[in-house]
């Protein structure tokens, strides 16, 4: 029996698309900045790094937080999406002690309805940055 959406093998009919914009960071491993599938987009990590020269850019948790969700925020638009269309995300901090100015930021950009979240300390990040996120998004 194939049920609406199925192929006749049985998977999902979803394409898989790659999205890449030179307006955040290039990947700096083997990975894509995003890939969306079917109606949701998945993105990768995004870092501190500013997108022209791919420096982390200088300054404490708040500069850098705004500086990742600037990034995310260009991977969304590459895939025709906003902030308003992240249903998760995940959030690494270098350090907890920073989760107060952290959420001073991270809410100037999910101002209403903000989406789920998990937000861990992890003993290192990239680069040795404060903080990265990564989103899934509904389109």
């Amino acid at each position: 029996m194939v049920y609406v959406g199925q192929n006749i093998e049985g998977r999902m009919n979803m394409d898989k698309k790659i999205i890449s914009t030179n307006k955040a960071p290039a990947a700096i491993g083997p990975y894509s900045q995003a890939v969306k599938c079917g109606n949701l987009l998945i993105t990768s990590g995004q870092i501190p790094l500013e997108p022209s020269s791919g420096e982390v850019v200088e300054g404490g948790i708040q500069v850098q937080t705004k500086q990742v969700l600037e990034n995310l925020t260009a991977v969304l638009a590459e895939a025709g999406a906003t902030l308003d269309n992240v249903i998760k995300t995940t959030c690494f901090l270098d350090d907890m002690n920073d989760f107060a100015e952290f959420n001073t930021v991270y809410q100037k950009f999910f101002t209403a309805d903000a989406p789920a979240r998990s937000c861990v300390a992890v003993d290192r990040l990239p680069k040795d940055v404060l903080v990265e996120i990564e989103a899934i998004a509904l389109l």
